[in-house]
């Protein structure tokens, strides 16, 4: 059986990180996530998608993310059934939080550091002494191959 989800969107809220009252740490937080197809005249239209993250992970996005920041989530889907205030028999569905990674350029006020390459018409540091085919001489010691 697969249950895997990947998503990547922008958080709607601050994380609201809690513990249980066994001391472990859940933060939870929504994701918006834009559609890919957008119906002529109409703004593109987002589904909203409410994760959990646990122990590390929780501590990893309560600390590094905020309301609008981007984020993306892999992890699994899980439902669960309730009983509304109606007594109407409704399903939750929230996707569980296995890895979590930054998914915004990184905003930096001051200029970029030297070893980052910024994709402008410079050459990046490690391409320096390359061939207009997109190769360069590699100095050999004697005749064994380089890895």
């Amino acid at each position: 059986m697969l249950n895997s989800v990947i998503m990547m969107g922008r958080l709607t809220a601050d994380p609201e990180l809690r513990q249980t009252p066994q001391g472990v740490n859940v933060c939870s937080f929504t994701i918006a996530v834009d559609r890919s197809f957008v119906k002529q005249g109409e703004q593109r239209q987002a589904d909203f998608f409410d994760v959990v993250a646990w122990r590390g992970q929780a501590d990893f996005v309560s600390r590094f993310f905020r309301k609008g920041q981007m984020i993306a989530v892999q992890g699994r889907l899980e439902t669960r059934t309730y009983d509304d205030r109606n007594g109407v028999r409704r399903k939750a569905y929230t996707i569980v939080a296995d890895s979590l990674h930054f998914a915004d350029s990184k905003k930096d006020s001051n200029s970029a550091p030297a070893n980052t390459y910024d994709g402008g018409s410079q050459i990046p540091p490690a391409f320096d002494n390359v061939g207009g085919d997109g190769f360069r001489e590699i100095d050999a010691v004697d005749d064994d191959l380089p890895f």
